[in-house]
């Protein structure tokens, strides 16, 4: 009998900006990350003495090496309990598609264990336990729309003005993030924040909008995927508020301030993936503002 379930959502950075290198090899980000309501399941049971993992996913382990694991049996020491709980992952997110999955299981295996247990450990307490597992772990415990500043462990609060409608496009492309951190251009970026350092001082609440997207990742990830610009092209045909890959890829997404126009293109996107026989995976969803 499955005594918990729970939703793991995916996110996107709404803008992305590389803003140094530590000397650990780690790099610094000031990104705006925002779920979204498309996500993955989680089944909980409880029993026995032992973790044991799941997935509907061949390509997510099933052993101590599943990020969910991870947290599960982190949560157990910290506890000083022994462990006893099998958790089930339903896979919805791509893997490896800069929409963060892995690290989504991984807040909600955090916040879900928290709950069962009565609440042991503060939000804060539970961030902490993230972090030292994934960089994006502690937005999804955090659990509202962010400025991500650090490795993405400092967090802000922000109210967007508006939701969007959000077309989701993956091409089927795993992209590794390690791999696109290391062909990025560093300098590159440096050059391009000169010309756009008024984004560090916007008051987001109030003034974001589509037309500040950006990621210094994309052009690094388009020259392994040149799908991502097609894709891109496509959302702006029709008449996407804008566009852009989230994270270090390899999905698209598009915003739309229209239902109208974004129902249309996902329609016209769909037929497209069928007619041409693509790997693409092609999802219509909002933000969790």
């Amino acid at each position: 009998m499955i005594d918990i379930k729970c939703h793991s959502p995916a996110k996107i950075n709404l803008f992305l900006y590389v803003t140094g290198r530590r000397p650990d090899g780690y790099h610094t980000l000031y990104s705006l990350m925002c779920r979204v309501k498309y996500g993955d399941t989680l089944e909980m049971t409880f029993g026995g003495e032992d973790i044991t993992v799941g997935c509907n996913h061949q390509d997510v382990p099933g052993n101590q090496d599943n990020i969910v694991y991870k947290a599960a049996s982190l949560f157990y020491s910290r506890l000083g309990q022994t462990p006893g709980v099998h958790i089930r992952i339903l896979k919805k997110i791509p893997v490896g598609a800069g929409l963060g999955g892995g690290s989504s299981n991984a807040a909600s295996t955090f916040l879900a264990l928290n709950r069962y247990y009565n609440s042991p450990f503060s939000r804060e307490d539970l961030m902490t336990m993230g972090l030292s597992i994934g960089a994006d772990v502690p937005f999804f415990i955090f659990e509202q729309t962010a400025i991500a500043r650090g490795v993405g462990e400092q967090l802000e609060s922000v109210e967007l003005p508006r939701s969007y409608k959000v077309l989701l496009v993956y091409p089927g492309i795993h992209v590794s993030t390690a791999e696109v951190y290391k062909k990025l251009n560093f300098k590159l970026t440096k050059d391009k924040k000169k010309n756009n350092n008024h984004i560090f001082c916007l008051p987001i609440g109030d003034l974001f909008s589509a037309r500040h997207l950006w990621n210094d990742l994309e052009a690094v990830t388009i020259k392994m995927v040149p799908e991502i610009e097609k894709i891109k092209g496509i959302l702006m045909g029709y008449e996407a508020d804008g566009a852009l890959m989230s994270g270090s890829g390899s999905s698209v997404f598009g915003l739309f301030s229209d239902e109208e126009k974004a129902m249309c293109a996902y329609d016209g996107i769909c037929s497209a993936k069928r007619a041409e026989n693509t790997g693409w995976q092609v999802v219509l969803t909002e933000l969790m503002i």
